[in-house]
């Protein structure tokens, strides 16, 4: 539990920080933090949100690396 506690945390904080630093991608990440699952019970484990979690790096990354100011 508190290995899912740390992913979520720096989810929360890369996700600021792309809101905050990169407006331009933060619309693309489909957040929407009032949302309401359509199932009862959504099977989120600590592997999904780690991969989620790599997957907002990695959309970072890409961004940072086509979009640098030279």
């Amino acid at each position: 539990m508190k290995e899912m506690k740390t992913v979520l945390a720096e989810i929360i904080e890369l996700t600021t920080t792309i809101e905050t630093n990169y407006p331009e991608l933060y619309q693309f990440l489909d957040e929407e933090p009032m949302a309401i699952p359509a199932i009862n019970h959504p099977n989120i484990d600590s592997v999904v949100l780690k991969e989620y979690l790599q997957s907002l790096k990695g959309l970072l990354q890409h961004h940072l690396e086509t979009h640098s100011k030279n």
